[in-house]
């Protein structure tokens, strides 16, 4: 059974010079995003949420654009989920937007799915200052 995809579209009053290091390092998403995240070579994470590890793998990395994440799920690999975070800057108002598509959450409903984001960003606006 695939996963079901979700988008969600933040506007954060940071640049994304300042936000970048939070959706792409290991410390970044730690301050916000899970319990604790580790380093794997060069080329991954270790993410743990309630003492569960979940390793990552970086598919995407294009610096202060997006970073995308590749969940395996163990002897499943067609049925890999991802998490893709990109920021975006309205030319017209300079404002920053970070766009979240979510493959890997097993939520039942968008509306969960939006409340755990929405949880999420509102941590990640605290940190910035946004």
């Amino acid at each position: 059974m695939a996963n079901t995809s979700y988008e969600f579209e933040y506007e954060l009053k940071a640049s994304p010079k300042v936000l970048y290091p939070y959706l792409s390092t290991a410390s970044g998403l730690q301050q916000w995003f899970a319990d604790k995240v580790t380093v794997v070579a060069q080329q991954g994470f270790n993410f743990y949420w309630d003492n569960e590890n979940h390793p990552a793998t970086i598919v995407h990395n294009k610096s202060n654009k997006s970073f995308k994440l590749d969940f395996p799920k163990a002897g499943q690999a067609a049925l890999s989920a991802c998490i893709e975070f990109k920021l975006d800057v309205s030319e017209l108002s300079n404002t920053t937007y970070l766009v979240i598509t979510d493959s890997a959450s097993t939520f039942k409903s968008a509306d969960d799915a939006q409340e755990l984001w929405d949880y999420l960003t509102d941590k990640l606006k605290e940190i910035v200052g946004s």
